[in-house]
């Protein structure tokens, strides 16, 4: 019986990096979590304990804190383009760097109108997310946001289900639809506005989340996804999770209340989980 080494790879996970980028007059302030992964030609590593081809973890977290200063100025995106090139380039011994992203988000306080020069506040539970995918043939980009609350307390519905003798939920025209939303979409090039294009892509999830006649939630994911892509043509297909985040009428009868679609118990599990990819045909 021979043996022999499967897939394997290794690599540098949540590297927090916080950065000042100083204004005349005001900072930003950029919060990144980023993480390396590494695959390629490490098998004498695990088979003798050969080290010689295995680029140290800690060097990997020192490499993201220094290219910080000059790289990480304007989208997550391009900082992750020129992290990947850095380790392909030179560790020959790599076949494919996967560099992820987690931007944690804050705004500038607003007191009179005017932006605080230097403080922030934080952007709850939303974050920012990219992969960069890079090999000999080239990098990837995948970008993405994820713990995005979107609720709205009418225009959803869901009705016409199978019904079997374990089926209690009733129908309903009327219902409130509250998800946290996690996006991911796929670019058909690296040479592309991210900045700008992140935000439309964003807007555009937003408002097609508002102004959808849901039947559901899977038709709702369908609308944006489809949406999405008929507005921007560089992006090849993108990826949506929506959790069903349960908003159920409570019974006020026996107060001698009537609850007219007003009073709800906001549950946290068991919650739906709704997942769909919407791409381009061939």
């Amino acid at each position: 019986m021979r043996i022999k080494l499967g897939a394997n790879g290794y690599g540098k996970n949540a590297v927090n990096l916080s950065r000042i980028i100083r204004h005349e007059g005001y900072h930003e302030f950029r919060q990144v979590s980023v993480s390396v992964a590494l695959t390629g030609d490490f098998d004498t590593a695990h088979t003798v304990g050969d080290n010689a081809l295995i680029l140290p973890t800690d060097t990997q977290k020192n490499t993201v804190y220094a290219l910080a200063r000059e790289h990480f100025t304007g989208p997550i995106e391009a900082f992750g383009l020129v992290l990947s090139q850095h380790f392909l380039a030179r560790n020959p011994q790599v076949a494919q760097v996967r560099i992820e992203l987690v931007e944690h988000l804050w705004q500038r306080m607003a007191f009179d109108g005017a932006a605080h020069p230097h403080a922030f506040t934080g952007g709850g539970s939303e974050k920012r997310t990219a992969v960069v995918t890079r090999t000999a043939a080239g990098p990837t980009v995948v970008s993405g946001l994820k713990g995005l609350m979107l609720l709205k307390t009418t225009d959803s519905a869901f009705v016409g289900y199978p019904k079997d003798e374990f089926t209690v939920l009733p129908e309903t025209t009327d219902r409130i639809l509250a998800t946290e939303c996690e996006a991911s979409w796929e670019y058909t090039s690296a040479q592309v506005h991210f900045e700008a294009l992140y935000h439309r892509i964003r807007q555009s999830l937003l408002r097609t989340f508002s102004e959808h006649k849901s039947l559901s939630v899977q038709h709702t994911l369908y609308a944006i996804g489809e949406k999405i892509l008929l507005e921007n043509e560089e992006v090849k297909e993108i990826s949506l999770v929506m959790p069903n985040r349960h908003h159920i009428p409570f019974n006020l009868e026996p107060f001698g209340q009537e609850n007219t679609n007003e009073i709800f118990v906001a549950t946290d599990a068991p919650f739906g989980y709704i997942t769909g990819t919407v791409t381009r045909e061939e």
